[in-house]
């Protein structure tokens, strides 16, 4: 029982990021987006065309669904370091 702290343990070692997985997480993003958001637009829009309104809540969120399933992987990945 000092008056002086222990010495802090040295950080550990983090995972570092391959290219590799940058380059998975680029193209499983796009094509889950892409599968995603192309379908939810498809699905809206045939039914906007079909004369149902209700098909506009499909139709217009189809991006950014995609997009957010992206930020998702990502932060998967970044979840490893």
């Amino acid at each position: 029982m000092g008056l002086v702290k222990p010495r802090a343990r040295p950080h550990p070692r983090t995972m570092s990021i391959s290219r590799e997985e940058i380059l998975v997480l680029g193209l499983t993003a796009g094509v889950v987006g892409s599968l995603v958001g192309g379908l939810t637009l498809y699905a809206g829009l045939a039914l906007v065309v079909a004369g149902s309104h209700a098909g506009w809540l499909l139709a217009l969120p189809a991006a950014p669904l995609g997009g957010v399933l992206g930020y998702l992987l990502a932060r998967k990945l970044a979840a490893r370091l």
